[in-house]
């Protein structure tokens, strides 16, 4: 029989009881934990162990969690290794920014035990960027381009930095203009069915992405009581 490799799973953390929890609660699911209490040392373990995911706290002593996830995610080696940030700040700006930088997934403190192992599943179960829309991997509206197969996004032949769940999403409404999507048809599609998330995790994303976009932010529109649609004006 193969032994199959336990994910590995890298905790940034400097809070040592709520360090233990997380660590005790991973290694009962079976993942190998690796703990840190700081963002040097947390992203020196990042480039050498190479992990298959990154929880990281916003609020760290000396580097902190927003500069650990930069650095992370503008180095061609590490910027596919997902990260879910932890944070003790519940304003949505600060949910946003995590994200804008490049966090998959945010969770905000205190979260339960079984939250945490549900939000660690789904990201570690997304893998590598796929289809999933049935609208093929690359599409075209206006002066936009995604390509999901190269995680690529193009505004005017411009790049523009985005996360996998951006990517994502923002992929699965432009593969379906002027059809509108109910934020728990998003979660589904572009999160995950069964994670433990709200109707506003939804709407941060979509946030972070209209402020990536700028002027075309206006593809992306609100339909009040129902959810979002991408806009069938830019075909």
């Amino acid at each position: 029989m193969i032994a199959v490799a336990k994910p590995k799973i890298l905790v940034i953390e400097d809070e040592p009881d709520l360090l233990e929890v997380i660590q005790y609660n991973l290694d009962r699911e079976g993942h190998k934990v690796i703990a840190c209490r700081n963002g040097e040392q947390g992203l020196s373990r990042i480039r050498t162990d190479n992990p298959d995911l990154v929880i990281l706290d916003l609020m760290l002593p000396g580097m902190d969690g927003v500069e650990v996830c930069r650095q992370v995610k503008s180095d061609p080696v590490t910027r596919a290794i997902p990260i879910i940030m932890v944070t003790a700040k519940s304003e949505e700006s600060d949910i946003v920014l995590g994200l804008g930088i490049g966090a998959d997934d945010y969770i905000a403190k205190p979260f339960s035990p079984r939250e945490l192992v549900a939000r660690v599943k789904v990201v570690l179960r997304r893998g590598p960027l796929r289809e999933q829309s049935g609208g093929g991997e690359r599409v075209v509206r206006g002066p936009l381009t995604i390509d999901l197969g190269r995680h690529e996004a193009r505004l005017d032949q411009q790049l523009i930095s985005l996360t996998p769940t951006e990517m994502r999403l923002l992929h699965f409404l432009a593969s379906h203009p002027g059809r509108v999507f109910t934020r728990a048809h998003l979660l589904s599609r572009v999160i995950g069915e069964d994670a433990i998330v709200t109707d506003r995790n939804i709407d941060v994303h979509v946030r972070a992405l209209r402020q990536k976009l700028g002027d075309s932010q206006t593809y992306i529109e609100t339909v009040r009581g129902v959810g979002y649609r991408f806009s069938d004006a830019s075909q």
